[in-house]
């Protein structure tokens, strides 16, 4: 089930919400539980047996771990509890990059290949892994005490409004919440507003201009105009379908009285990379920063070891995305971006350059990071970059120009400029933007009720 479809507006979000409000307090948590399983396995009950595997043994390892004296047996129950995650992880993510990759080789040496059954990637699984190791290692640092009630840490794991794609949260950032939050119309009618607005970003901006994407990155030899709007619009359809999603998950939980961190920061005014991973997915960077990046040593190893974590962090954050060679270039890509930015801030100082030619010089940087990300394959992605050099000729192809219907240029051209105005206009403009966000919604849903269903991106990871 997704946030933006139907059954989820009109049936399952009021049933929740109705019965939420008529469960006395110490029932809320089994009855959120209850919900969000139901959620999760409306796309395939047999993979909420690996949730619940995942949540329990996460819970029984974290009490293994507080109730350890000795350090030594500590640090080894935190390492099989994380590495148990991690093989999970693992086995349904990477299982069939890891055999296709091995056939290539076998096939460039002569051999046959293996022969292997596909695996089925869990949706979300991703990020409850995530949250399941920060849960442990969050206990062994001591810095949470261990959830004594199986039903609230079940409960977090398995919170529908960031089960599937985020954000990533910490436990102890939502513990208290589980024991005591508060509940009130006005947080309500946030919650309702941020909702909305996420709904709206996803619906009548990034559902528009994905078919320009889709029909740029299916081309054989897309031309530079060709390539260059395709991947303007996926720079677009992916800002605002997942920047969508994240708005609609913290207004969910505001309705139900959780407060959940920003997961988006205007990531596009950016005039730099650095900024950039400070501005775009922040649950997420500060995860690897909190849990890889740290862990690898940080800055404490000296000035080469920090621009070696630096790149390992962005090459395992990329590979974390999906099992394809295009994501590990894609972190490799932002990972060596980051290590030359700070080499270059430690030994000329800021850059000089104005602000606007940093901005452009960081969007043009990102939107190259982002063909790889979206190219099913690094040769798709060199005939993108191909065609953005001109190699192809310099229109558009036929094969694409019957794409570019006035709507979906106009909302093309109108989310670029609703990304650069964005920050004054909530600086100084928000309190009337909230009277268009009814009627906005409504021709949303209308939207999507017409039209055919497209799932969020992020869902893949």
């Amino acid at each position: 089930m997704v946030f933006s479809s139907n059954i989820f507006l009109f049936a399952f979000l009021p049933l929740f919400l109705l019965c939420y409000y008529l469960t006395p307090w110490r029932g809320k948590s089994a009855l959120i539980l209850l919900f969000s399983y139901a959620f999760y396995a409306w796309w395939r009950p047999d993979f909420l047996a690996l949730l619940v595997g995942v949540t329990v043994g996460s819970y029984w390892f974290a009490i293994a771990i507080d109730n350890q004296p000795d350090a030594a047996r500590r640090k080894t129950l935190l390492s099989i509890g994380v590495t148990l995650n991690l093989l999970t992880l693992g086995y349904f993510k990477y299982a069939n990059f890891g055999m296709d990759s091995l056939n290539v080789v076998l096939a460039s040496v002569g051999l046959q290949p293996i022969e292997f059954m596909r695996v089925l990637l869990p949706i979300g699984l991703s990020f409850y892994i995530f949250h399941a190791i920060s849960y442990l290692v969050d206990i062994y640092r001591r810095e949470a005490p261990p959830a004594r009630d199986l039903i609230d840490f079940a409960a977090f794991i398995a919170l529908f409004p960031h089960l599937v794609a985020g954000p990533v949260l910490r436990y102890h950032l939502l513990a208290e919440q589980f024991r005591s939050r508060v509940h009130s119309p006005s947080r309500f009618a946030r919650g309702c507003a941020l909702f909305m607005l996420g709904f709206c970003q996803k619906v009548l901006i990034a559902d528009v201009v994905a078919p320009l994407a889709d029909a740029a990155f299916a081309l054989q030899a897309p031309t530079a105009g060709d390539a260059w709007v395709g991947a303007i619009a996926y720079t677009i359809q992916l800002f605002f379908d997942f920047s969508g999603y994240s708005t609609m998950a913290i207004g969910l939980a505001l309705m139900i009285g959780f407060i959940f961190p920003e997961n988006f920061n205007d990531p596009y005014v950016s005039a730099s990379i650095t900024e950039f991973w400070k501005r775009w997915h922040m649950s997420l960077s500060n995860w690897l920063r909190e849990y890889l990046y740290i862990s690898l040593g940080g800055n404490r190893k000296g000035v080469r070891r920090t621009y070696i974590n630096l790149f390992l962090t962005m090459l395992l954050g990329g590979l974390w995305h999906g099992a394809n060679w295009t994501f590990v270039v894609w972190g490799a890509w932002h990972g060596g971006i980051l290590a030359i930015e700070r080499y270059l801030e430690q030994r000329f100082g800021p850059s000089r350059l104005p602000h606007v030619v940093r901005v452009a010089k960081t969007m043009l940087l990102v939107m190259i990071g982002w063909v790889l990300f979206r190219a099913v394959d690094l040769t798709a992605a060199l005939r993108m970059f191909g065609g953005m050099g001109g190699l192809n000729g310099w229109g558009f192809s036929p094969l694409f120009a019957w794409q570019l219907s006035p709507d979906r240029i106009g909302v093309m051209l109108l989310a670029i400029v609703l990304v650069y105005i964005s920050p004054w206009l909530k600086a100084r403009h928000g309190w009337w933007l909230r009277y268009l966000l009814i009627p906005l919604f409504l021709w949303a849903v209308a939207t999507l009720s017409s039209q055919s269903f497209t799932p969020f991106l992020y869902f893949q990871f």
